[in-house]
């Protein structure tokens, strides 16, 4: 019988009881979430649409990685939106589990997104004349199956283990989503070596991965001093998004993975983090920085009220 779940949905006490205040989250989170996926999306269809840009190696990592923020946000948002209407949240046990899996495939693939676009960057300002020879499309298309791999394999762990556990009451979750750490202290039973799995699984793998591009980021930042100014500043504007993008994600994991398996009141806030705000600002990041981009968005909007006038058009 301990193997056995008696619970079947779960409560979420989400971000307050006020229902003023859950509707003022209920526009908020709405507009972050629709400015997400127009701007996700308008990333990608922008890239696309530009041959100039498909074919590049960095610009498709990009794509992919817009691609995983909006399939990300799209995993948690709906249903963290939905629940500012209601008083009382609920989740089944079931929608629990796919939340936790989905929330952990899109960013284990996300890591190894980011690692990938760390090395082109290193291979381009490192090793330009073998760029094209080691950057090939063959070679990009292994590491996004490799993305979709490790994300699949980190998340299939989470998820075993998790399933194992039995929940035999209270059901009340202390998060706006089904997170490991508030979900273990409901279940009836020993959870400690559970808790140091996800360390090890998550914490050790985000510190590992974060370290490596640091290390990663100075050896590009060393190898700078041998071009001219002008090289040095697109360098240096390029590799300063991804920096920015790869702090702001591992950072929060880090914090909330590579710890002692216990929660803080403030956990809520810092998920935010990386399951809205990150998601949210790399398209500003990249957009806003990256010239060919921004070039490239305003190609695509000239283009898409081009074809609506003539639709229009009497």
């Amino acid at each position: 019988m301990e193997n056995q779940s008696f619970v079947t949905e779960f409560v979420l006490l989400g971000f307050s009881e006020n229902l003023d205040v859950q509707k003022i989250l209920f526009v908020i989170f709405l507009f972050v979430y629709i400015a997400t996926i127009c701007g996700n999306l308008l990333i990608v269809a922008a890239i696309i649409s530009n041959p100039a840009l498909v074919g590049s190696p960095m610009y498709f990592f990009l794509v992919f990685l817009s691609f995983l923020d909006a399939c990300f946000i799209s995993a948690i948002c709906p249903k963290m939106i939905i629940d500012c209407l209601y008083e009382k949240k609920t989740i089944s046990y079931g929608g629990c589990m796919m939340q936790i899996f989905t929330l952990h495939l899109f960013s284990g693939a996300e890591v190894i997104v980011l690692t990938s676009m760390a090395y082109d960057r290193y291979v381009a300002i490192c090793k330009p004349l073998h760029y094209t020879s080691i950057m090939n499309p063959r070679l990009c298309g292994i590491l996004v199956g490799v993305a979709w791999a490790g994300g699949f394999l980190h998340s299939i762990i989470q998820i075993l283990f998790t399933i194992q556990l039995p929940f035999c009451g209270p059901n009340v979750i202390d998060h706006f989503i089904c997170e490991m750490y508030p979900l273990l202290k409901l279940a009836c039973t020993d959870t400690y070596a559970f808790g140091l799995m996800i360390v090890a699984n998550s914490g050790t793998f985000c510190i590992l991965i974060f370290l490596m591009l640091l290390v990663s980021y100075g050896v590009i930042l060393f190898s700078l001093r041998n071009y001219c100014t002008e090289g040095q500043r697109k360098a240096l504007s390029t590799c300063g998004s991804h920096v920015a993008v790869v702090v702001l994600f591992f950072i929060p994991c880090i914090f909330q993975y590579a710890r002692p398996p216990v929660s803080f009141s403030f956990d809520k806030f810092v998920a935010i983090f990386y399951t809205i705000l990150t998601p949210l600002l790399n398209p500003l990041i990249y957009a806003f920085r990256n010239k060919e981009v921004k070039n490239a968005i305003s190609k695509l909007c000239s283009q898409l009220i081009i074809v609506i006038c003539c639709k229009i058009k009497p």
